[in-house]
């Protein structure tokens, strides 16, 4: 055993404990500064990271974070500006500093821009491979240069890097990003998450010698390779909240608006005499702990049925086209018998108000069952339970045993996703039924890519819906696993909303799909995504974006409602102009090229077409990312550099103890402790044997 290895033991111990040098500031005393900058815990109030110096119990503070989101929506597209702030506090001449932040954004964002500002000066970021833009934004760290670096983790999950913050010093990343608006049931809705749940990591803890670890609490494993940076470390909701976030939202519709609200945000509006909406906070800053959602619908008769934008870029033509089928009884058939397979997630990190959520939902979902029905239920947590051996017919003993069952559900555990999945794809219904699983989740797991592969092979017959618990779901698992799954994806963010929510996935599962969509009237040169129209249900739009340097006239779009066809022809020519949709194609490309690589495509290939369309667009990727680089070096050679990575908060509504605590926790982090104090043991008893030997010789 060398003492590199024992180096590396202990980085995996300092890992899977997620502590290090930082410390937590117990909330006492007013913010105070010291002749020296050092400061004592009795001198801070609130939640602050402090590192240790060499004086006992004095300690210099961390950097801070605070964020500022301003979103345009113009009709179905929303531009938003995200503009974090990094402070270094400290005036200790040589107390240079990283930040590290790893945050959410939308699951559809296309992030095109970066710009980093220090004072007066601007920065613009440039796109490069990923790989490259590290060692440009590395190299740049060691000059003492101050520069950035974004990268994505996940479709949802991306880390900024900030090198030499300089004493009391402030630079800001702005990043900027676009999505589209969705509509579904006759209400337009936007999502703007704030924060990373945490995440459950299976697998085995690995330490790479080519593969530096991230920042977060969780160690790498062979299930999870990248979970070290994809789970950022927890304030304690004791020490008080941080990431303070302000919110701005300009809305032009398009249309007049007869409902407006923010579920989970308290929010002001003050409407333009143009029509527009402009929404703030009501507050000045919230804590980043939970997603904030607006939703509009139009006032009655205004509702959308057919929406085009076309775009010029050079010599390529772009359209965006949503076409509404149409709604209610004119398509309606008869009830179809279903077996419904019920899956609902009590892990530790559903523990608070999310179990109550989801055990309130699945109530409901209970009492909407038919005679002609089958069901059962799957409860999952560290291990899966199944209620009864098989589906059973609806009856008053088993509905009575069923609901007994779910008023007694408890949240603890580990979020072992991955068995309780193949339980509810396994088998298959009699003919006379169809087959619906429903999951209820907050899918906070990192191995999203494995669950996907279960889905598209083990799906057969079934059709997979999700339901989003809590307050900061992980809504690219939760979407990507509806989507592949041949469903929908809903979401309850509090108890209030589980009868509505529940209401409208039900009017979607009893009521027959639009099936067999496709597009008539475009040739070979013209690329459309998706390139396959999923099936869609009751309320849920039609929507594509076609590229081609010539676009035809007219399109007309076929499906089939239940066993009637259905139609219409939709006009493109003449159309409004809309910039931003060879953003939204490009990232539609990226999109489906991923999921091709997930069918099996070779991933080499799948770098190479995706670096093509993200260097193009100057998109950030998983291949590609954007980074910023100051020309000037800042921090002097001899000065050291001390990185910090940021804290967030937790989901508002999840329960810490039951997440982190070692009785009972929703992560991976108790076997992951055990295994690097076991590890370290290890190395530290074969390295006093070496030594022992080599002093006896």
């Amino acid at each position: 055993m060398t003492r590199h290895l024992f180096l590396r033991a202990t980085l995996a111990l300092f890992l899977s404990l997620g502590a290090g040098s930082l410390s937590l500031a117990p909330a006492c005393g007013n913010e105070l500064e010291q002749p020296d900058q050092t400061i004592s815990l009795n001198d801070v109030k609130g939640g602050r990271l402090l590192f240790k110096t060499n004086q006992p119990g004095r300690y210099l503070p961390a950097p801070t974070l605070k964020t500022d989101v301003r979103i345009s929506v113009t009709g179905l597209i929303a531009r938003a500006t995200v503009s974090q702030e990094f402070l270094n506090p400290s005036l200790e001449k040589d107390a240079w500093a990283e930040g590290i932040y790893v945050f959410p954004l939308p699951e559809t964002a296309a992030v095109d821009h970066l710009r980093m500002k220090i004072g007066e000066r601007v920065i613009e970021g440039q796109i490069k491979e990923k790989a490259e833009a590290k060692k440009v934004y590395e190299q740049a760290k060691q000059e003492g240069k101050r520069a950035s670096l974004v990268e994505q983790e996940r479709s949802n999950i991306f880390t900024t890097s900030v090198a030499n913050i300089g004493p009391g010093e402030r630079i800001t990343v702005e990043i900027e990003y676009q999505e589209t608006i969705r509509y579904d049931q006759g209400a337009f809705s936007l999502r703007f998450p704030m924060v990373v749940g945490p995440r459950y990591i299976p697998g085995t803890p690995v330490v790479m010698e080519d593969q530096p670890p991230g920042n977060g609490w969780s160690l790498d494993t062979d299930r999870v390779p990248d979970a070290s940076r994809i789970t950022p470390p927890i304030q304690h909701p004791n020490a008080g909240p941080v990431n303070p976030l302000s919110l701005n939202i300009d809305l032009a519709p398009g249309f007049s608006l007869g409902k407006l609200e923010s579920p989970y945000h308290q929010i002001l509006t003050i409407a333009e005499p143009d029509g527009r909406q402009h929404i703030t906070l009501r507050e000045d800053t919230v804590p980043a702990d939970r997603d904030f959602v607006l939703t509009w619908k139009p006032t009655a008769g205004q509702a959308p049925t057919l929406s085009v934008f076309r775009e010029q870029q050079g010599d390529e033509q772009y359209a965006f086209l949503m076409a509404m089928p149409p709604m209610g009884s004119d398509h309606s058939q008869a009830s179809m018998a279903r077996e419904t397979i019920f899956v609902i997630d009590t892990s530790g990190s559903m523990s608070g108000t999310s179990i109550e959520q989801a055990k309130a939902a699945l109530l409901l979902a209970l009492n909407r069952l038919t005679a002609q029905d089958r069901f059962n239920i799957i409860q999952f947590n560290s291990v899966t339970h199944v209620l009864f051996s098989q589906a059973q017919p609806v009856k008053p003993d088993t509905l009575r045993k069923a609901v007994h069952y779910v008023d007694n559900l408890k949240a603890n555990g580990g979020t072992e996703i991955l068995p309780a999945l193949k339980m509810a794809l396994k088998g298959s219904a009699p003919a006379t039924h169809l087959r619906q699983v429903i999951f209820l989740t907050d899918g906070q797991v990192g191995n999203e890519d494995e669950l996907f592969e279960v889905i598209r092979s083990q799906l057969g017959a079934s059709r997979l819906f999700t339901i989003g618990i809590g307050s900061a779901p992980n809504s690219h698992f939760m979407r990507k696993a509806a989507e592949f799954g041949r469903g929908t994806f809903t979401h309850i963010g509090s108890t209030s909303e589980v009868k509505a929510q529940m209401d409208a996935i039900f009017r979607k599962l009893e009521r027959p799909a639009l099936t067999d969509l496709h597009i008539e009237g475009l040739d070979g040169q013209v690329e459309m995504f998706p390139s396959r129209l999923p099936d869609l249900y009751e309320g849920e739009p039609v929507v594509a974006v076609l590229k081609g340097t010539s676009l035809p006239d007219t399109v007309t779009i076929h499906g089939m409602i239940g066993s009637a066809p259905w139609t219409t022809s939709i006009m493109l020519k003449h159309r409004d102009s809309r910039e931003g949709l060879s953003v939204y194609w490009a990232r539609q490309k990226i999109a489906s090229l991923m999921d091709h690589q997930r069918y099996g495509q070779d991933e080499a290939a799948t770098k190479q077409a995706v670096l093509a369309v993200a260097l193009a667009h100057h998109l950030v990727s998983k291949y590609t990312s954007l980074v910023a680089v100051d020309v000037t070096p800042a921090r002097p050679r001899d000065q050291a550099l001390q990185s910090h990575a940021m804290k967030t908060n937790l989901p508002n509504g999840q329960d810490y103890q039951a997440i982190f605590g070692l009785p009972q926790t929703a992560t991976s982090g108790q076997l992951q402790i055990l295994l690097g104090l076991a590890t370290l043991l290890t190395a530290w008893l074969m390295w006093s044997v070496r030594g022992n030997r080599k002093r006896i010789a």
